[in-house]
């Protein structure tokens, strides 16, 4: 009787097991088959500070520390430019007392590199060919990507179309004058982005085309901010903001969770 017993256990627990093992086949076999998230990077193309004679561009953290966040994760990466092929990187960001993590492992990213000194143009992109936007800030995108048509019409049809849209630091300007059924599309949106008393510490408040704090909030938005240069980003529904480069990898972040919904 004890061993009719024991084999009854033993039978038991091999077919438990079994059952298991075909359970994390199974989910493994479901990850396997979801497909890959394809995210759409817009860089800016402008490369000029005003009337200052000095360079601007986009700021490589802004860019590197939320592409290697979302890369990191599987998540399949395209960038584009209104001008396509190389976008200029904003020098002080390329500066060594800039240096982070992320960009000390972009300076030897040869494959990132040549991605992108490749960007396609925006013109030719199509929403329908990714689940998100991201945009990287930098000086440069108040100039070009704020007045596009193009961005403005692309932010648009992700938007309308329930996929997220992601910008940091001066990125959340392009939002200035993108509408959605004629009402401006950060109207009583929670939104942030690099600050007025932020723009004043480095001394461009003058410089600039406009004040992107000023502009949203011309425009409806509820803008809300954390300490000058610390991470803070916020998210209302589809829409995820940062305020400085220090909260790029805070929105990647946001913006996978909303991936995963």
């Amino acid at each position: 009787m004890k061993r009719i017993v024991l084999f009854a256990i033993i039978a038991t627990t091999i077919m438990s097991c079994k059952e298991k093992n075909q359970e994390k086949e199974t989910i493994t076999e479901s990850v396997k088959n979801e497909p890959m998230k394809k995210v759409l990077f817009v860089l800016t193309s402008h490369d000029k500070l005003g009337d200052t004679g000095e360079k601007t561009g986009f700021w490589i953290e802004e860019f590197v520390a939320p592409y290697y966040e979302l890369a990191d994760k599987g998540v399949e990466i395209t960038i584009a430019s209104p001008e396509g092929g190389q976008p200029p990187i904003d020098p002080k960001s390329a500066d060594p007392s800039s240096a982070t993590e992320d960009t000390k492992r972009f300076d030897k990213d040869s494959a990132l590199q040549e991605k992108l000194a490749n960007t396609i143009k925006l013109a030719d992109v199509n929403q329908v060919d990714y689940d998100a936007v991201f945009y990287p800030g930098g000086h440069g995108p108040l100039w070009d990507l704020a007045s596009s048509e193009t961005s403005k019409s692309l932010i648009e049809s992700f938007y309308t179309n329930n996929k997220p849209i992601a910008f940091v630091c001066h990125a959340p300007a392009v939002l200035k004058d993108v509408k959605i059924n004629g009402d401006y599309l950060v109207k009583g949106k929670k939104v942030t982005g690099f600050t007025n008393d932020e723009e004043e510490a480095v001394g461009l408040t003058k410089v600039v085309p406009f004040l992107l704090e000023d502009a949203l909030q011309a425009n409806g938005a509820t803008f809300s901010k954390g300490e000058n240069w610390a991470p803070y980003a916020v998210d209302d529904g589809l829409l995820i903001t940062g305020q400085n480069p220090a909260s790029s990898k805070l929105v990647a972040q946001k913006l996978l969770e909303q991936l995963k919904k």
